[in-house]
């Protein structure tokens, strides 16, 4: 009976494991593996070594794509971290109506971001959105076409990208807020330090653990940005919204260039590794301390 519960757990799990084992990391090792090929629009095995690496990081298109990323991936963790933070401080002074808008502000986390992109391409449009709206009201001389503008359609990616994950990180500031001691809060106000002092000198240096969880989480987010920018820009105008997520798709699937998206497929999946392994080497080294 005692051997039975100990494998129990163990064959209920199997099932599990051996699919992500198969169509996650086994398909992680065969992108790698192809990125190495001259593969073209079909899988191919004639070994060309870094020959697609070096192609990617000479095309043009692919050197957008990582500005555009650095643009976009600055922007919103930046603006997400102190828009969460400080709604997550607001809600925390036990304001009234609190359980009201909580969920106010989560909500648009429910939202694919398929519908987030569609939603704001509309708003946007200059011909049916904002400023449209505006030009109908009588402010005629108002505009607001980044959508349409080349230098400025990314920031309404970051834009749409931040109404979508503020109330999210909000949410995990709010809980770090409600998980601090309060005897060292008392401590501080019996002290004479003003809430603003408090909160920029105890409060919020003890949340670094929440800081550091919400950058993982939207740097994850915004290095696999693919079907944001779909809904909202198609890439464009012209590939001015290009990001390495649509890059790999369009070169894989439209360019019939399957190897060089391989190689950005695999360049995406270090950038990752090199935010998460930093992370749980963190969290694992701090859970031995302890």
């Amino acid at each position: 009976m005692n051997h039975l519960q100990q494998w129990l757990p163990r064959l209920v799990l199997a099932p599990s494991f051996f699919v992500i084992l198969v169509f996650v990391y086994a398909f992680i090792l065969y992108t790698g593996y192809l990125s190495f090929t001259d593969s073209r629009m079909l899988p191919s095995y004639g070994w060309v070594g870094f020959e697609n690496y070096t192609k990617l990081f000479s095309l043009r298109h692919w050197n957008t794509a990582l500005v555009n990323l650095a643009i976009f991936g600055v922007l919103y963790i930046v603006i997400c971290s102190a828009l969460g933070l400080l709604l997550a401080i607001l809600l925390d002074q036990k304001i009234r109506g609190e359980g009201f808008i909580r969920p106010i502000y989560l909500y648009p986390m429910a939202l694919s971001f398929i519908v987030t992109g569609t939603a704001w391409k509309w708003f946007l449009d200059p011909g049916i959105g904002i400023e449209n709206t505006f030009h109908n009201l009588g402010w005629t001389s108002f505009h607001f076409d980044w959508i349409k503008d080349r230098n400025y359609a990314i920031y309404t990616v970051v834009i749409a990208a931040v109404w979508q994950s503020s109330g999210f990180v909000m949410a995990m500031f709010l809980a770090g807020l409600r998980g601090v001691d309060n005897e060292i809060i008392k401590a501080a106000q019996i002290d004479g330090a003003s809430p603003v002092r408090i909160y920029r000198k105890i409060i919020i240096p003890m949340m670094r653990p929440v800081f550091l969880s919400a950058f993982v989480v939207l740097a994850h987010l915004a290095i696999k940005a693919y079907d944001l920018v779909i809904a909202l820009t198609g890439g464009g105008p012209g590939r001015a919204t290009e990001v390495p997520a649509t890059f790999m798709y369009s070169y894989t699937f439209t360019r019939n260039q399957m190897g060089v998206g391989a190689s950005s497929a695999i360049i995406m999946m270090i950038m990752v590794f090199s935010i998460i392994i930093p992370y749980l080497y963190s969290e694992l080294k701090s859970g031995d301390n302890q």
